[in-house]
């Protein structure tokens, strides 16, 4: 299947920053009720124990992604660990859920952070969850070229593939929206009004989620561009499928040579 670089609502400058921090909640409720990004912990325990980084600057964090589930497992690992949440469009309600759960490890940037420019005073393994699809290839080029010149390890995990498949299970995600909403936090009836009496969310989540898998990129795609990138070969990448039962993640992760 082809990739096709068509827009996400979340991504316009003049979408409305309520409805894009309903469409983050929903996604970070979604990561954690269903532990899609549980099978990373392996990758991400290598990656901080091989580079020695005991920080991680989380990119494009939106709402919050998997860090409910994922900073508990980490912890046993990693007893120090620091989880920076940056974003462009920061939903600082929903990243304070986060901070809440874990005040001694999670710390929101209250700056807004592009993926392809992380000032440098960020340190840490950078990570993207769910996020790197947002990013057409020479964005992605840049954001890869921005940790090379930082010397940092970076980290991406994406939870869907650009297949038939994948477009089906997201075609349904109305469903689970419709379902999941009244039990998703903080608490809003704006939440409720915009789910069920004016149903703005579910046909946005809808669109947003098709149109994601059209735009995941391939792991040999993401190799390729790690490459173009990487034009001194001062990393080394590694791109594969996780295989974790009914959930499959395509993941890039690059570090420093020794």
């Amino acid at each position: 299947m082809k990739r096709r670089q068509l827009f996400e609502f979340e991504d316009c400058r003049w979408f409305p920053s309520l409805l894009r921090d309903f469409m983050t909640d929903y996604l970070r409720f979604v990561s954690g009720k269903f532990n899609l990004f549980g099978g990373t912990l392996p990758v991400l325990n290598e990656i901080l124990q091989q580079t020695g980084r005991s920080q991680i600057v989380d990119i494009a964090s939106g709402g919050g992604g998997p860090w409910f589930t994922l900073i508990p497992k980490l912890l046993e690992q990693v007893p120090g660990l620091r989880v920076k949440l940056t974003d462009y469009y920061p939903n600082q309600s929903g990243l304070q859920e986060i901070v809440s759960a874990f005040p001694e490890t999670v710390e929101v940037e209250s700056r807004s952070i592009d993926a392809k420019a992380v000032p440098q005073d960020l340190v840490g393994l950078r990570t993207q969850f769910l996020s790197l699809h947002h990013f057409n290839p020479s964005d992605v080029k840049d954001i890869l070229r921005n940790a090379i010149a930082a010397q940092e390890p970076i980290a991406i995990f994406e939870a869907q593939q650009r297949d038939i498949e994948h477009l089906i299970r997201f075609a349904l995600s109305p469903i689970f929206v419709l379902l999941l909403t009244p039990f998703i936090k903080p608490f809003r009836i704006s939440r409720l009004i915009f789910t069920y009496l004016i149903p703005l969310i579910p046909a946005l989540v809808f669109w947003d989620g098709l149109v994601s898998v059209l735009r995941t990129y391939t792991v040999n795609e993401m190799l390729e561009m790690a490459n173009e990138a990487d034009t001194q070969q001062n990393y080394k990448w590694k791109s594969e499928v996780l295989n974790c039962g009914q959930i499959k993640l395509p993941y890039l992760t690059g570090k420093p040579l020794d």
